[in-house]
């Protein structure tokens, strides 16, 4: 009982620890978003031009060598940090919540104030490494993001998620690496042996609570592909894997399940379960007649095994807004 007692002080330092290591990063990205101010303004108002960077470096390089991070080409980074937020008055709080390494790769990869944003937000909420960070930018989630309207906190007890609990109309599932000719039980076997990448493309919300999940229906048996519990929705979330384009009978089984979920599983203090059909493509049409009489919460998603081309989703992006503006015009 003593030793639990004393496990306590270990919580308190390591509590302490990582409060200073916050306390210490924040200090270092104002550091570096005040360096990049003063150079920035050089630049600006003197007849060095760029130059003055390179003084500086070498200024830095002669006098204080100790000095860690202060070489030419992070200075220049520094200015670009400062001239990319200086006027970003919902960025500037959010910068020091994120390590120098990780706000350079938001900066630096993305191409709008919105992106940014997104970005700063999401890798906050959802403690990105730097290579789980890079992974998101090179997987282009903000797009996909931006063309998914699964959004599932509607009707649910818990509010104003950002950002927002969604399931997406496109995962990512390159990392998987599947034989030419895959099978179902293939597809969900890498799932499971990729465990971790698969949650940090679904949401770090997810928690697995297993494959071939049994739920008992009358005197029938019925086996979930993979089941999730998501913490922030607070719900269970049933996927279903199918290798081809979505098919209608594909619906009446995951609202069966859906169902012996909430009747059997689900707790009383938790929302109505989630279905998710991953299916490899579907025809919109298909999915819009599926669902037009449809009341449980399912969706119909998509799995590529190789990245998607950004410039194809910016694409996808651009005709969403026309259709939308149209459509506002229309209104009017």
């Amino acid at each position: 009982m003593l030793d639990a007692n004393f496990q306590y002080m270990i919580e308190l330092i390591n509590k302490r620890k990582n409060n200073a290591y916050r306390k210490v990063n924040e200090e270092l990205i104002l550091l570096y978003f005040e360096v990049g101010k003063f150079l920035y303004e050089l630049i600006e108002n003197g007849n060095y031009g760029d130059k003055i960077i390179v003084k500086a470096a070498n200024f830095m390089k002669e006098h204080y060598p100790k000095v860690q991070g202060f070489t030419r080409r992070n200075m220049e980074r520094m200015v670009q940090f400062y001239r990319t937020y200086k006027d970003d008055k919902i960025a500037t709080p959010l910068v020091t919540q994120l390590s120098w390494t990780n706000n350079l790769l938001i900066f630096s990869s993305s191409k709008s104030k919105e992106e940014r944003h997104f970005y700063l937000q999401l890798s906050i909420k959802e403690n990105y490494s730097k290579r789980e960070l890079h992974r998101q930018l090179q997987s282009s989630y903000y797009e996909r993001y931006l063309l998914s309207n699964g959004e599932v906190t509607k009707g649910m007890s818990k509010k104003d998620h950002f950002p927002n609990a969604r399931i997406l109309d496109t995962y990512s599932l390159e990392f998987l690496d599947l034989p030419k000719d895959y099978s179902e039980k293939d597809l969900k076997t890498a799932i499971v042996r990729n465990l971790k990448e698969f949650i940090l493309e679904i949401g770090k919300d997810f928690t697995f609570l297993g494959d071939e999940y049994r739920v008992q229906v009358g005197n029938h048996d019925y086996f979930i592909d993979l089941l999730f519990y998501n913490r922030e929705l607070s719900c269970l979330v049933a996927f279903e894997l199918k290798l081809g384009e979505f098919i209608p009978e594909y619906l009446g089984k995951m609202n069966l399940y859906l169902e012996a979920l909430d009747r059997d599983i689900k707790k009383k203090n938790e929302n109505p379960s989630v279905g998710v059909i991953l299916c490899s493509s579907k025809e919109k049409d298909v999915v819009e007649y599926a669902f037009s009489k449809n009341i449980s919460k399912t969706f119909i998603s998509e799995y590529k095994l190789k990245l998607i081309d950004k410039s194809v989703l910016k694409k996808k992006l651009g005709e969403m807004k026309k259709i939308l503006e149209d459509t506002l015009l229309f209104d009017k």
